[in-house]
C-alpha cells in the first residue's frame, strides 16, 4: 500500500495511539514491526498515520502490547476500518487540510465543549457573522475565499442541527456577544441565533459576565471533542501558524479541568439567556 501523502488528523491520531501503546510497553519499533511481519519503515508509516493499519493489525498490536483497556482497542479498530467520505471532502484542495480534519472531528464526535472569549463559536454563528469575520481577518481574500470559508463553516452546524445532535456545550465571554463583527441588524440576528440553539434540549450556552471578578481565563479558548473513549478525546486550539490538535493524556486532562472551572463561573443556561436578550434589545 503507498504511503499517504496528506494523511488526515484522524488517521495521524489512530498512528499515534498505536505508538503510545507500543512506547508504554517497552518496545521498539523494530520489535513491534516483527509482530507484524513488517520492517521499521512499514511501522514508521503506520505510527505516523501515512500507511493505513487492519483492524486484525490493530487487535494484534494490542495484544502484543498488554493492553487490556478493550473500549480503546475496539475505538482504534473503528478508526482504522473507518471509510466514511463525508461533506468535506469536496473542499479538498481549495481549503487548507485543517478545515477537513476539524469537519471529520466534528462529524466523529461523541460531544463538543466550547470556550468562546473575543468570537461567538463557530457552531453557533450565522452566515453574515461568519462573512464579516474571515472578511475582516483576511482581507486580501478575494470574494471566493471567503465564500467558501463561511459555506465550510455554516455546513459544519450540521452536528447540532441534525436530528441526531451531538451534546454541545458553550461557555461564551460577554465580550465575544458585545464585539460587533457584523453590523447592527446583523448581530441582532447573531444573538437571536445563539438564543435560539440555547433552547435545544441537547445544548447548553452559558455566559461569563464582564462584571465578574477574579476572572483570568480570557486565554481559555477551545474546542474539546469527544472521542469513542475518553483517552481519544481531541482539544483543539487556535495557534500562531494555525490550528493545533492536543491529544496527550496530560493536556487532555488539564483542559478538561479548565473547562470545568471556567464553566462554573458562568452564569446558569437562564441567566445566560437573560443577558443575552437584554443585549439583543440594546441594539
Amino acid at each position: 500500500m503507498p504511503a499517504r501523502r496528506n494523511p488526515t488528523a484522524r488517521q495521524v491520531r489512530l498512528g499515534a495511539e498505536l505508538r503510545r501503546l507500543r512506547e508504554a510497553a517497552g518496545l521498539k519499533a523494530t520489535e513491534a514491526a516483527a509482530l507484524l511481519g513488517a520492517n521499521s519503515v512499514q511501522m514508521s508509516q503506520i505510527e505516523s498515520g501515512t500507511a493505513g493499519v487492519s483492524e486484525q493489525r490493530v487487535r494484534r498490536l494490542a495484544a502484543n502490547y498488554a493492553c487490556a483497556d478493550t473500549d480503546l482497542i475496539d475505538a482504534l479498530a473503528a478508526m482504522a476500518t473507518d471509510r466514511t467520505r463525508g461533506w468535506w471532502e469536496e473542499y479538498q484542495g481549495a481549503l487548507p487540510a485543517a478545515y477537513q480534519d476539524l469537519a471529520e472531528l466534528d462529524h466523529h464526535a461523541t460531544f463538543r465543549k466550547d470556550v468562546a472569549v473575543i468570537h461567538v463559536p463557530g457552531l453557533l454563528q450565522t452566515e453574515a457573522y461568519a462573512h464579516a469575520l474571515f472578511s475582516y481577518m483576511n482581507p486580501e481574500f478575494p470574494a471566493n475565499e471567503v465564500a467558501l470559508r463561511v459555506e465550510h463553516r455554516m455546513k459544519r452546524r450540521v452536528v447540532i442541527d441534525r436530528r441526531d445532535p451531538i451534546p454541545y456545550e458553550a461557555v461564551i465571554h460577554e465580550a465575544a456577544l458585545r464585539i460587533r463583527v457584523a453590523g447592527r441588524a446583523a448581530f441582532r440576528a447573531q444573538l437571536g441565533r445563539v438564543l435560539e440553539v440555547s433552547e435545544a434540549d441537547h445544548v447548553t450556552v452559558q455566559v461569563i459576565p464582564f462584571a465578574l471578578d477574579d476572572f483570568a481565563g480570557a486565554g481559555s479558548t477551545m474546542v474539546h471533542l469527544g472521542g469513542a473513549v475518553p483517552r481519544l478525546d481531541t482539544v483543539v486550539r487556535d495557534a500562531p501558524h494555525g490550528t493545533a490538535f492536543v491529544d496527550s493524556e496530560a493536556q487532555l486532562e488539564h483542559f478538561r479541568k479548565l473547562f470545568r472551572k471556567v464553566k462554573k463561573e458562568a452564569l446558569s443556561p437562564g441567566q445566560s439567556r437573560d443577558l443575552i436578550h437584554r443585549l439583543a434589545k440594546e441594539l
